[in-house]
């Protein structure tokens, strides 16, 4: 008789009927869920190899069968960044092995980080920017608390692409309302104006036949010049802006952790899904010198002097030299040849010295070189950073390029042709113009003709993604991108994507900056300058990267425009006859 039959016709207690229903249904649990024979393969196999951390194997084992980790709340914080300035901190929770745990966290600054809105300081409005980082902030941790971490609770932090989609999406439905509710008070305004404003009927016209002489002589006169172009709108910031690049950027860095690999491996997998047999490295840009107008002397033009590097070059000899010629600016500096202003170092991490005159600053460069017998203009060039959208003097309608001496923005092209002349090191002018001065523009590339290409940065018009995307200035041929508060992960690929040559800045930011330029495809990474240990974090994370694509033996060479494979020198990355079609791209 079986033991369910002599149940049948014996007494049992109760305690002992719910002790063996509660068996029956461990062993059915257990055994739908193939817990038993896995248990036994896992057994069997330990027996034959025999580990010496036994449990760390059932460990190792059992958590390859667990499920995937999903997000479960995602944390917002105000912080303070490395200068100072209120931000946004995102932690990422997920539920990892039936246990929540923070993964991964970022920090993003508002819209001063980047491009700052000091470029239309003329207006006044740069002023106001700690109550728009105020409500930026707020806005930020208002939406990640109330919306966008129920939205994300169970998503996959691998798939950056969905992620990225959902918060595009939100970003667009904010925009949207923000819009309707500036549109209404905007006719709200104009209905109180019209009616508060006395009809302008009774004004009496003045005789125009008097007038008309003197208008039309003033007409005359002014003829010969040209009216300057005024200034574009700033592009508005939506206040909580930020809460989207941050978050973008804190699940890409948790998708890392969770699959064991660096940023920048699991970036180019999103980038490209099928496995890469070589990775290339973005060409650092250094900045040695800067004579903008935050330094001593009169000098304004020359924001930054940049050195480019050879692409042959490794990152550790790079930053090398960039150590070796600041060293020796400074004791060339301590000299008598040069009447310079007091000697600093700027945020950006560059030697800060005040001169009167760009010759001054490019002789210093020249001079250094050739005392360390550094091959400036076959092997290293220069790029010279003019930030012009940030000198010009509205009320003269010229560029201040040193203090009290105006140029037109004519007058500005000739003196570029001429620096250009004399110093042919020189193969890239950044923003050397406002983004408005479209006829200098293109005046100015077929003057400098095919020896240095210009370069949008203020200028490149890049847009949120719901304006329409305005073209470059003429004569453009590379773009530098950065990484804006309200871009994604995605934003940013697609936005690297669309140019031909790209240079990404490094910003503000963390070290992450670095593993994005590097997933991302992009051709030129501009780190700034060699001093304070944020900005030497940036060149050790690069140096690292370099390091494991070396020992893995994946570090790419560059391909050239015709698919050929080649080692690459300067001479190629900056040819003699340059063409957008024949730059170099990554």
């Amino acid at each position: 008789m079986s033991y369910k039959a002599f149940l049948s016709h014996s007494k049992v207690s109760k305690e002992d009927q719910e002790f063996y229903d509660l068996k029956n249904k461990a062993a059915e649990y257990y055994r739908s869920n193939g817990v038993p024979q896995k248990i036994e393969n896992v057994l069997n196999e330990m027996f034959w190899q025999k580990p010496d951390d036994i449990y760390g194997y059932l460990a190792n084992y059992f958590s390859r069968l667990s499920y995937i980790p999903v997000i479960s709340k995602i944390i917002g914080k105000e912080v303070f960044d490395r200068r100072g300035l209120t931000a946004v901190q995102t932690q990422v929770y997920c539920i990892i092995r039936n246990e929540e745990k923070v993964v991964c966290s970022a920090v993003m600054s508002g819209p001063s980080d980047g491009l700052e809105a000091d470029g239309v300081a003329e207006s006044g409005e740069a002023f106001s920017n700690s109550n728009q980082q105020r409500l930026s902030i707020t806005t930020a941790l208002k939406w990640i608390r109330e919306h966008l971490s129920p939205m994300l609770q169970g998503f996959n932090p691998t798939d950056q692409t969905n992620v990225d989609k959902l918060l595009s999406d939100f970003f667009m439905a904010r925009y949207l309302e923000h819009k309707d509710s500036l549109n209404i008070e905007k006719e709200d305004g104009l209905r109180i104006e019209s009616v508060s404003e006395a009809p302008p009927q009774a004004t009496p016209t003045p005789a125009p036949t008097k007038d008309k002489k003197g208008s039309d002589k003033g007409k005359k006169g002014n003829s010969t010049e040209k009216l300057l172009p005024p200034a574009e709108a700033p592009v508005p910031h939506l206040p909580g802006a930020m809460a989207v690049g941050v978050i973008s950027l804190a699940v890409a860095k948790t998708a890392a952790r969770l699959l064991g690999e660096p940023l920048y491996r699991h970036i180019t997998s999103v980038r490209v899904p099928q496995a890469q047999s070589e990775m290339h490295l973005p060409v650092p840009m250094i900045t040695i010198l800067s004579c903008g107008k935050n330094s001593a002397g009169k000098l304004n033009l020359l924001e930054e002097v940049i050195l480019m590097p050879s692409s042959s070059q490794r990152v550790r000899e790079v930053i090398g030299m960039g150590f070796e010629l600041q060293c020796e600016m400074r004791r060339v500096l301590n000299g008598s040849a040069y009447k310079a202003g007091p000697i600093g170092v700027t945020e950006e991490g560059a030697l800060q010295v005040g001169f009167e005159r760009p010759e001054q600053a490019l002789d210093l460069v020249t001079e250094v070189c050739a005392n360390l017998a550094l091959p400036l203009g076959s092997d290293l060039h220069l790029a010279i950073n003019c930030a012009a959208d940030g000198l010009m003097d509205y009320s003269h309608g010229k560029y201040e390029v040193m203090s009290g001496c105006h140029k037109s923005p004519d007058e500005l092209v000739d003196m570029y042709g001429g620096l250009i002349n004399k110093y042919p090191a020189i193969t890239s002018l950044i923003d050397p113009f406002r983004k408005e001065d479209v006829d200098q523009w293109e005046r100015l590339a077929s003057v400098i003709g095919q020896s240095c290409c210009l370069i949008a940065d203020a200028a490149s018009n890049l847009c949120p993604r719901w304006s329409e995307v305005q073209p470059l200035p003429p004569g453009v041929t590379r773009v530098i991108i950065r990484h804006h508060s309200d871009m994604t992960i995605s934003d940013l690929i697609q936005s690297i994507a669309e140019q031909k040559e790209t240079m990404l800045a490094a910003g503000s930011g963390d070290v992450s900056i670095v593993d994005l330029a590097v997933g991302s495809g992009v051709s030129f990474l501009k780190l700034g300058g060699l001093r304070g240990g944020e900005r030497m974090d940036k060149y050790n994370r690069l140096l690292a990267i370099e390091e494991e694509l070396e020992q893995e033996g994946i570090l790419g060479t560059v391909l050239s425009h015709n698919g050929a494979r080649e080692k690459n020198s300067l001479c190629q990355i900056f040819p003699k006859h340059l063409t957008p079609e024949a730059t170099v791209t990554l």
